[in-house]
């Protein structure tokens, strides 16, 4: 589904990632972990072309998307729920979620029915906007924007953080949902043990900006998590 290869970035003179390989498949949910500061970030923004690489191949379902635009790799169908939400707080709830209409290859233009049935929050606050929701409804709303370009691999950057407990569980069970009911690809950049063990099917750690460590999720044991993960 998606394939990074030999790619490396740079902000400035600073060399942030090393040539990094990468596979997701079809279907499954790959974590991405490490501590802050070491890329994750980088690399999703990348994936979704808000950086220009240096060097390196992203192909994604079959076709080289190393040069495209943000929303040509949106419109192939990759969706982003991007660290910190990034909603636009003075629109309201369905203008947020209209935006991603135009990336959509069907050409609807209304908001997909299945959204707001997972979402049923969002319908009733449709006509609010979107800075007076709670964070964890901001997170549902980041999610149920990136849902409603129909995609086919849906990158969440730590969906957790600063998220309530209750909440935590609820994006969990949906984040479930769409890997193994419905069938998406997910790629996880999560930090939260616990979260990242129940929801990921292989993990890839990454240290310093290169490729650290990589295997399933019941091979993650104490010594990869003492050497790249903990504080």
């Amino acid at each position: 589904m998606l394939k990074i290869e030999n790619l490396n970035q740079y902000y400035g003179q600073s060399h942030t990632l090393w040539d990094l390989n990468l596979n997701v498949s079809k279907g499954e949910c790959l974590c991405i972990m490490g501590r802050n500061g070491v890329g994750k970030t980088t690399l999703m923004d990348t994936i979704m072309g808000q950086h220009k690489i240096e060097s390196g191949k992203i192909i994604f379902d079959g076709q080289d998307i190393t040069n495209m635009s943000v929303e040509d790799r949106a419109s192939l169908g990759i969706g982003y729920v991007p660290q910190g939400r990034q909603i636009f707080p003075l629109l309201t709830v369905e203008e947020n979620l209209k935006l991603g209409l135009p990336a959509r290859h069907d050409r609807l233009k209304e908001i997909p029915k299945s959204v707001y049935d997972m979402f049923p929050v969002l319908y009733d606050m449709r006509h609010r906007q979107g800075g007076d929701l709670s964070g964890g409804q901001q997170q549902q709303l980041a999610i149920g924007r990136a849902l409603v370009i129909d995609p086919k691999l849906i990158i969440f950057d730590e969906p957790t953080e600063g998220i309530q407990p209750n909440i935590v569980s609820d994006i969990a069970s949906i984040m479930r949902q769409l890997n193994k009911e419905i069938g998406l690809t997910v790629l996880l950049v999560e930090q939260k043990l616990p979260f990242a063990r129940k929801m990921g099917d292989r993990f890839y750690i990454i240290d310093r900006g290169a490729q650290a460590a990589l295997g399933k999720m019941t091979d993650l044991n104490e010594d990869l998590i003492k050497q790249y993960l903990t504080v």
